[in-house]
């Protein structure tokens, strides 16, 4: 960050501290395109007790959007006996997959990859010319998948969703489900690593609790099931919020459970835009002093903010679903944001990394 940003940064957050809530609210989180930042995430990998066929695959940062995350160079380094750079042809994830000879006794591995990103802002109020989606990637952003139906009890809701709304247009209906997720889930601190993302059971249940892979998946099928294309984009966070929030960004570089999914809908004017109804109830559960009411300023702001923008703290690796491991005779996962290993053919917990042994750092560097 530049020094005059900087300084322009605290003198806000200086001022916002001593203004009303509802100033805080609007002084404080304003994410908008400017100053790029820079990241080497390292993922390193060790196979304890290895035995027999072992192999890992590890997510890269593969989304290409030029205004707001842009991929450097990804390298590698161990005593891997193949590596080879994947790329899914559906969704176009890509990741490593690496195998070790069965008589190796310290499987490791380290994986660099340089990326830059910067905040983004969407002005919903001024609609311009924006190329519209190809008829493959509208049908795309528009089916089920294993843990996302658009169907049944989905549509259904989201149906009931945009009809109490009267909502009739694409950002009508996106906005009404948001404010509906945002209103009606609830995060759960308990829940394992971000969430499984079954969001057909959620509904049938009523249990609507859960983290970010269960949140935003919620909003993304209902958004799709009521017409207007929507994804879930898989990554993490590498950086503290410069905002003033501690539950939105990195507390250190150790980042190995900062995983995070965020979410984005496709409007007709505007392109991508940029959702996160998950964060904005990770704001009431773990902003200081905790379990805020959906009233605090803080959560006015961030229920606000969080439709049509997010901060550039954050790498995404894909906006994939039902993905297979090359190699892996172990069914597809529901999405990537994890490394992934086998020993013997059994799949390591990836929500267990102190066991599993991997650990992943984030390091901010000069960008180019």
């Amino acid at each position: 960050m530049q020094r005059r940003e900087f300084l322009k940064g605290t003198a806000a957050l200086s001022l916002a501290a001593a203004l009303p809530g509802t100033a805080w609210a609007e002084v404080v989180f304003a994410p908008k395109p400017g100053a790029w930042r820079a990241v080497d995430l390292v993922t390193k990998i060790t196979v304890e007790k290895p035995d027999g066929k072992m192999q890992a695959w590890i997510p890269l940062p593969s989304v290409t959007e030029s205004e707001w995350i842009r991929n450097g160079e990804t390298t590698w380094t161990g005593n891997t006996a193949s590596a080879t750079r994947v790329r899914d042809q559906k969704y176009g994830a890509e990741m490593l997959h690496v195998t070790w000879k069965e008589s190796e006794a310290a499987p490791v591995l380290e994986v660099t990859s340089r990326v830059e990103m910067r905040d983004r802002a969407v002005d919903l109020s001024k609609p311009g010319k924006v190329a519209p989606l190809s008829a493959a990637e509208r049908k795309l952003n528009l089916e089920g998948t294993a843990l996302i139906p658009v169907d049944g009890i989905v549509k259904q809701t989201s149906d009931k969703i945009v009809a109490a709304a009267n909502a009739k247009s694409d950002i009508e209906k996106a906005r009404a489900i948001y404010d509906w997720v945002v209103e009606n889930t609830v995060r759960v601190a308990a829940t394992r690593g971000c969430g499984v993302g079954d969001i057909a059971a959620m509904l049938k249940t009523g249990n609507l609790g859960g983290k970010c892979a269960d949140l935003n998946a919620l909003y993304v099928g209902l958004t799709r099931a009521a017409g207007v294309p929507a994804r879930d984009v898989y990554g993490i966070r590498v950086i503290p919020s410069q905002f003033g929030y501690k539950s939105l960004g990195a507390g250190s570089a150790n980042v190995t459970k900062a995983q995070h999914c965020r979410a984005e809908v496709f409007l007709e004017g505007f392109g991508w835009v940029p959702t996160d109804p998950a964060d904005v109830r990770k704001v009431m559960l773990e902003e200081p002093p905790t379990n805020l009411a959906i009233s605090d300023p803080k959560v006015v702001a961030a229920h606000k903010t969080l439709f049509g923008a997010w901060e550039g703290n954050w790498i995404a690796y894909n906006t994939a679903h039902d993905i297979a491991l090359p190699g892996s005779t172990h069914p597809k996962l529901g999405f990537l944001m994890y490394p992934q290993a086998e020993r013997a053919s059994l799949l390591l917990d990836c929500h267990d990394p102190d066991n599993f042994k991997y650990a992943l750092t984030a390091t901010e560097v000069k960008p180019s």
